[in-house]
Formats: C-alpha cells, sequence, structure tokens
C-alpha cells in the first residue's frame, strides 16, 4: 500500500497558480526566498501568508498574467523538507519564456515554514510568442 508522505499531503494543499484564497498551510512567519539575478525588482525575501501572495501578484504583474507553475516532481528529504521540480511559464518582455525551477520546502508541524525558489536562469527557452500565430 502506498502512503502519501505527510509534507508531500501538506504541500498539495498549496495552489502557487491561485495564491487568493486563505493559506492555512503558511505559517505565519513563512519565508519565500527568491533567488533571480535577472528579475532584481522580484529578487528578495516574502514573508507570511501575504508575502507569498505578494510574489505571485509580482510575478503575475511582470507577466502580464502569464506566469504559470507546472509540477514536474516532488521528492520528501527526511521528515523536514521537500524537493520540487517545476517548470515555470511566461511571457516577459514580449517573449515566451521556459524554465526549469527547484523549489525546497521546509515543513515543520504541518506548516510550509521557508521555501527556497532558485530557477535555472542560464537555460530557460525563449521564443517569440507571435512566431507560431497565423498571419491570416
Amino acid at each position: 500500500m502506498n502512503t502519501i508522505h505527510p509534507n508531500i499531503a501538506v504541500l498539495s494543499q498549496f495552489d502557487p497558480n491561485n495564491t487568493a484564497g486563505p493559506l492555512e498551510i503558511l505559517s505565519e512567519d513563512a519565508v519565500l526566498h527568491f533567488f533571480n539575478p535577472k528579475l532584481p525588482d522580484v529578487q528578495g525575501d516574502y514573508i507570511g501568508p501575504k508575502g507569498f501572495q505578494d510574489f505571485f501578484k509580482k510575478m503575475a504583474g511582470f507577466s502580464g498574467g502569464s506566469f504559470k507553475v507546472h509540477p514536474i516532481s516532488i521528492t520528501p528529504m527526511g521528515d523536514e523538507l521537500v524537493v520540487t521540480h517545476v517548470k515555470d511559464t511566461m511571457v516577459l518582455n514580449g517573449q515566451r519564456m521556459e524554465l526549469d525551477a527547484v523549489v525546497v520546502w521546509r515543513i515543520v508541524d504541518g506548516k510550509i515554514t521557508e521555501a527556497w525558489d532558485i530557477p535555472a536562469i542560464h537555460t530557460a527557452k525563449v521564443s517569440n510568442p507571435d512566431a507560431d500565430k497565423s498571419p491570416i
């Protein structure tokens, strides 16, 4: 019988594509660390449930609402950490982007207390979003 690791069960309740609702799974002092020198206006630490919401609102603003997170894999590491591989997609500065990212989550007492979001900025796939549109 397969049982879901309790921290994966917690993380499965977090939808990065919809952070407008209540975020009971985040501790009040949860911290999201976002590392991306190519987005200096977004890079930094976001604290508490409102901080997490602010981060995703900023990403939506920078991408014209096109920013989406697509989970690829999730692996628990012991009783506290979970590592996720995600594929982020967005249109930024008129270019469609797709990039891998790793997010390391710390979960304590059934709450997300910390996350480190590390995008693979040097290997992002970039294309013109109008390239696949028919001229007709």
